[in-house]
């Protein structure tokens, strides 16, 4: 039995375009008498994007913290009280959490279950090196392309609650909005990169999407799924590329151990080249809680502005609205 879910024709016009007098926050929900709408999502990206469009009106738990993998991620005693008393339950899918598919198919039998990223349309979507037949999940790489989430989302938060379905697709709007600039900082800044040092080289194959959007070319030591297995060939191949291409910098991950990448870094100084670890990015998780690194927008923003600075531009500190590394 497949999950429920609902697919739609999302053009760009849907996702992108829009209500010109819409501002960038998100409009005031209307007085309500019913207890907030009780959401409970798998990622952090997901749960916060619930956050932004259902405001005062929806209390959402994440399952998945900080430096958690959702590759590998099984849910948990707790997490199943959780969800089993849910509202809504939103997963990501495009097989992101495959520890918990059949769980979440067996759930959407008793609970509104959503797999949001597969409300996508196929033809964005990027095919999974380690999966016949599956895509690569890790779509939040590109704001543009998550604004379908998102409106996905603001759909379904207005399913479960109709009386309130104006205002979340209102909100779900203007949180794209701020998704466009987000973008819009992203393509002015890595445009600065070097040609010869647009290269992402990290732990896992998590930034497909990015590359896409960006123009870099994109390297993992492991595949999509954190689940497969990085082999001394694979290391040693990446290795000759970093020092016959002269790469100055390679990327660790919040949620994927860094021992595979000291491994490069290493090799490559065995043969002479020095290569250094040009920061830590957020791939499958967000930052901590309380920080703006802890919220979509941020994670992107860090992400960014980290790997501009590693490849040699010259960047503010605090990233694209000058939040970045306050704490909480």
């Amino acid at each position: 039995m497949k999950h429920k879910t609902r697919s739609f024709a999302l053009s760009r016009r849907a996702a992108l375009g829009g209500l010109a007098a819409l501002t960038a926050s998100a409009l005031a929900l209307p007085a309500f008498a019913a207890e907030p709408l009780n959401v409970v999502a798998t990622t952090g990206m997901i749960a916060d994007v619930a956050r932004q469009i259902g405001g005062d009106a929806v209390t959402v738990k994440a399952l998945m913290g900080p430096g958690v993998d959702p590759h590998s991620y099984r849910q948990t005693r707790s997490d199943i009280v959780s969800m089993t008393r849910a509202d809504v339950v939103l997963w990501h899918g495009l097989y992101l959490e495959a520890q918990m598919e059949e769980f979440f198919f067996n759930l959407a039998h008793q609970r509104p279950v959503f797999a949001v990223a597969e409300a996508l349309p196929k033809d964005v979507l990027l095919s999974n090196a380690d999966y016949e037949d599956r895509f690569d999940p890790h779509v939040w790489m590109a704001p543009e392309l998550f604004i379908g989430v998102v409106i996905e989302v603001g759909r379904v938060l207005g399913e479960a609650r109709p009386e309130m379905a104006e205002a979340f697709a209102a909100n779900a709007l203007a949180y794209a909005d701020r998704l466009r600039a987000l973008d819009s900082y992203a393509r002015e800044t890595l445009e600065q990169v070097p040609q010869e040092q647009r290269v992402l080289l990290t732990a896992h194959d998590a930034f497909s999407y990015f590359g896409r959007a960006y123009g870099f070319e994109v390297m993992g030591i492991q595949g999509i799924s954190t689940e497969s297995e990085a082999g001394l060939n694979r290391i040693s191949a990446l290795v000759d590329t970093i020092v016959t291409r002269g790469l100055g910098a390679v990327f660790v991950e919040t949620s994927v151990s860094d021992r595979n990448m000291r491994a490069l870094v290493e090799g490559a100084e065995a043969r002479g080249h020095q290569v250094r670890i040009g920061g830590e990015l957020f791939s499958d998780a967000m930052g901590q809680d309380g920080t703006y690194e802890g919220t979509y927008i941020g994670m992107i923003d860090h992400n960014v502005t980290t790997i501009a600075r590693a490849l040699g531009v010259e960047v503010p500190a605090g990233g694209m609205s000058g939040q970045l590394n306050q704490g909480s």
